[in-house]
């Protein structure tokens, strides 16, 4: 669909029932450690946003949705297009930044500077692939981590996209340790009745290098390798990394069978599920809107990455890095998002070969508030509150605290914020600004600029 029709569709969407999802509503307390401490890269205050928070947990808010009132008064464009230059022409941004403005309400465009542009989005490109999965799967769709039976005596975990599981007690209303591999085994083991069993891990549900081509150095302090199955998304108790999450995972699904008195046999070993074999338990994940949303408010690589493999697995794409990248592309341009000038190196934002313009991030925004698609919104109550929740908890302060909604993005040349934000008369606008062309050292400074626009466009009646 082409880009003005995709905007005419949602505008006139908009126009009748346009709710929120903005102003306190309360959710995600967790800071993204990348915007708490300084990264290895940067000096403060610069902070490198796309890290994994290690061992998060929230509890997702209902969000709070007031009906947007046509009758408040548009910004003025000028006045919005004038506050927006003063950005770019900032030394601290680099010069060569993309500013997009839109009406939430109107899909009307208010500011667009140099919003065709391809730029590294750093983490703001999470929000691809959260709308994609939530379009692909579904808001209440929850990933299974099952258990079947395998050779004579053996038992088999088959990872079913869920790298958010804990070894440990399950934690229901969480989102991390929503599924517990503990309680798997207890119900493996009254369904085994008392067996000696071996057991295999299936991870075969993606296929492919388990780091995508480019990533190597400090990427790899920031995401694990990409298997469907995990416990705490790979993050280890003594901090890093598992080698092979997935089989560490068997593993404490092992010990845990030990501890519930079955014999287990030998070491794990991989296997896949045989054809048709019979389940003897699952757990399952929070819902999938939930899963999104912790995602977005701590910034979380590895389950980003995961996500984009399950939008490629639900459409028969190949589930590797690449396959996930057109999956994600082929659902965006369904949504009537335009993808030219989109290039995917990864989902997470790791690289800085990831190309995105600005004007497409406030696409995908735009399309997460249309209210014909209520089953997107959960990328929208997942991007943490500024002044308040997640990777913004410690940033605006000022004007934009409280009522503003956006998903950072940080890497060591280049920064972004993607989100909504009300202004002073409470009219709602999407926003995009992507800043890649910064100096080593550069970063703080950057957002400093970046934060203090928000302020003004919060702070604006602008008319």
């Amino acid at each position: 669909m082409a880009r003005s029709e995709g905007r005419r569709r949602r505008g006139r969407a908009a126009a009748a029932t346009v709710t929120v999802l903005v102003l306190l509503a309360g959710g995600y307390a967790a800071a993204d450690v990348a915007d708490v401490v300084p990264g290895v890269l940067t000096t403060d205050p610069p902070v490198p946003d796309p890290a994994p928070f290690p061992r998060p947990s929230a509890v997702p808010a209902e969000p709070l949705l007031p009906t947007l009132d046509p009758d408040v008064p548009l910004p003025s464009p000028e006045a919005l297009a004038a506050l927006s230059q003063e950005l770019v022409d900032d030394v601290r941004t680099g010069g060569d930044v993309g500013v997009v403005v839109r009406d939430a309400l109107t899909a009307e465009v208010l500011v667009d500077i140099g919003g065709a542009a391809p730029r590294t989005p750093a983490s703001s490109l999470k929000l691809l692939g959260a709308v994609a999965a939530l379009d692909a799967l579904g808001p209440g769709h929850v990933l299974r981590t099952t258990v079947v039976a395998g050779e004579p005596g053996q038992v088999v975990l088959v990872g079913g996209g869920d790298i958010l599981l804990t070894d440990g007690e399950a934690r229901p209303r969480d989102v991390v340790g929503h599924a517990s591999l503990r309680d798997l085994a207890a119900r493996t083991a009254e369904a085994m009745e008392g067996q000696e069993v071996s057991v295999a891990v299936d991870d075969t549900l993606f296929t492919g290098p388990l780091y995508a081509p480019g990533w190597g150095g400090i990427d790899l302090d920031y995401v694990m390798p990409i298997q469907p199955l995990a416990v705490d998304a790979g993050v280890l108790p003594q901090g890093g990394y598992a080698d092979d999450p997935a089989l560490a995972a068997a593993r404490a699904f092992a010990d845990a069978l030990r501890a519930e008195g079955v014999a287990v046999r030998g070491e794990v070993v991989r296997a896949a599920a045989p054809e048709g074999a019979t389940e003897l338990d699952a757990v399952e994940s929070a819902p999938m809107r939930d899963v999104v949303a912790h995602t977005l408010a701590v910034s979380e690589n590895s389950v980003s990455e995961v996500l984009a493999r399950l939008v490629a697995v639900a459409d028969g794409e190949e589930p590797s890095f690449a396959g996930a990248s057109r999956a994600v592309l082929a659902r965006l341009a369904a949504l009537g998002v335009p993808t030219d000038g989109v290039t995917l190196a990864d989902t997470s934002g790791l690289l800085v070969e990831n190309q995105v313009p600005a004007a497409v991030l406030a696409d995908v925004m735009a399309t997460a508030l249309d209210p014909q698609r209520p089953d997107l919104r959960g990328a929208v109550t997942g991007l943490p509150v500024a002044a308040l929740e997640g990777t913004l908890s410690n940033r605006m302060h000022g004007a934009a605290a409280g009522v503003l909604r956006a998903k950072t993005g940080t890497l060591i040349s280049a920064v972004s914020l993607t989100g909504l934000v009300l202004d002073a008369d409470g009219r709602l606008l999407v926003f995009a600004v992507v800043a890649d062309d910064l100096e080593l050292g550069g970063v703080g400074p950057a957002r400093a600029a970046i934060d203090e626009w928000a302020a003004g466009v919060a702070a604006c009646g602008c008319r």
